[in-house]
């Protein structure tokens, strides 16, 4: 195929070649919106882990690209259908873009800080509304990460006044259904318990979004260093002949507890 056919043009052709039904891929010509949707939420993830990597320009460049993929691959299934096509989606979003930024592309009035935040707000409802979804809540997608999606439920409700004051206040919350946790405990209900742990885990992301975090950036950082602490325990009880199913918890312990010390 000649390189001097522009870039996004090129690899539409390539999507449409690979979807052909005649001359095409035969796994892409099987699939539809449900079978590439897991892919197109996996290289999302990609180009976020490209980026906490470092980012390296070149591996970012490439993550990159395999999402555009995503995108271009949903369009092409879409213009067969005769719903849309990818210069559709693209207009889209500009025009979107536009709308949503008075202060960049209208209205110099609207530069105020203040004024773009409401007009922002106000631009996403009046496009709620226009897709017929109806209150506080409608439009959080339900595929988000549990944690984001906790974060985005209480930020809504936070817009029309249902909030904590301060964090404090969210932490007594969270102490309350701890307490309500250990209440459960004795009888071991797992469907109780379930319940409980999951109020306990909406609450974290409420707390995380309360001192302005990113619950799931939080805990990403967490599980990157639990990852390093647990190494650096294995890596101590190797140098003693054990492995971590040889030793003690004790053992486990001390070494875990030289890890932080260490800084990890």
């Amino acid at each position: 195929m000649p390189d001097a056919i522009p870039p996004i043009a090129r690899l539409l052709t390539i999507m449409a070649a690979l979807r052909d039904k005649t001359s095409g891929c035969p796994w892409d010509q099987v699939q539809d919106f449900a079978t590439i949707a897991p892919y197109t939420v996996e290289e999302a993830y990609e180009v976020a882990d490209a980026i906490a990597a470092g980012p390296d320009p070149a591996t970012l460049r490439d993550e990159l690209g395999d999402l555009l993929f995503q995108v271009v691959y949903h369009a092409q299934m879409a213009s067969e259908r005769g719903w849309f096509g990818f210069d559709d989606v693209a207009q889209a979003i500009s025009q979107k873009m536009i709308r949503r930024h008075p202060h960049v592309f209208g209205d110099a009035a609207a530069r105020d800080a203040g004024m773009q935040t409401a007009e922002w707000e106000a631009e996403k409802a009046r496009e709620r509304a226009a897709r017929g979804e109806s209150g506080t809540l409608s439009g959080v997608a339900t595929t988000l990460p549990a944690l984001t999606r906790a974060a985005k439920l209480t930020k809504r409700a936070a817009r029309v006044g249902f909030d904590w004051d301060s964090a404090e206040q969210v932490l007594e919350k969270l102490e309350e259904e701890t307490q309500e946790l250990r209440a459960e405990l004795p009888a071991a209900d797992p469907a109780r318990i379930a319940d409980e742990v999951g109020d306990i885990l909406f609450v974290v992301a409420n707390l995380a979004r309360k001192l302005d975090l990113d619950p799931e950036a939080t805990l990403a950082a967490a599980n990157a260093k639990f990852t390093r602490r647990f190494q650096s325990v294995e890596n101590t009880l190797a140098g003693q002949g054990k492995s971590p199913a040889d030793a003690t918890l004790a053992e486990m312990e001390e070494a875990w507890v030289q890890a932080k010390k260490s800084g990890l």
